[in-house]
């Protein structure tokens, strides 16, 4: 190979694919979003709706299950079975029942208001389990708005399954 020649794209790409085992890699592509909000005070994420909080939340949520299961490199359909059964609402609600035991008490406030605020609900789901994915994604909202470290924390407590 000349010297000037360059070495193939799939080879260059493997070297600088992060490890799959290594959440790292995710989780600062998850705190690199921080520079796409606003900053807000703390006066105003807490006139913040819980319903815009788990809109916020849904969109965090679903961004980091994608980044988690983008490496290896698979088929887009692939892919999309994957993140779906992850933000569906049966799966979030059991990952804000293993995430209870390690919230702080402002948390399980957060998660509380989630659970009030849920209203209307798809015809198919028991409203308990709509309730707790809702509480969830407010959850998710609200740590996005005012603390990334702990959200990261807690998201990596979260076992999205690996194929």
């Amino acid at each position: 190979m000349d010297s000037q020649e360059e070495e193939p794209i799939d080879r260059i790409d493997r070297q600088d694919e992060p490890p799959t085992s290594d959440l790292s890699w995710v989780q600062a592509c998850l705190a690199s979003t921080v520079q796409l909000h606003q900053k807000i005070s703390p006066s105003q994420v807490q006139q913040i709706s819980p319903a815009a909080l788990a809109y916020v939340g849904d969109a965090i949520y679903e961004l980091y299950a994608r980044m988690f299961y983008l490496l290896p490199l698979q088929r887009l359909e692939t892919y999309h079975r994957l993140v779906v059964a992850q933000v569906r609402a049966e799966t979030q609600a059991l990952h804000l029942r293993s995430l209870i035991p390690h919230l702080r008490e402002a948390e399980l406030e957060i998660v509380r208001r989630g659970r009030n605020a849920s209203t209307g609900r798809p015809k198919r789901l028991d409203p308990e389990i709509y309730q707790q994915a809702t509480s969830l994604e407010t959850l998710i909202g609200y740590l996005y708005l005012t603390d990334i470290p702990r959200l990261t924390e807690l998201l990596q407590k979260l076992h999205l399954e690996q194929e």
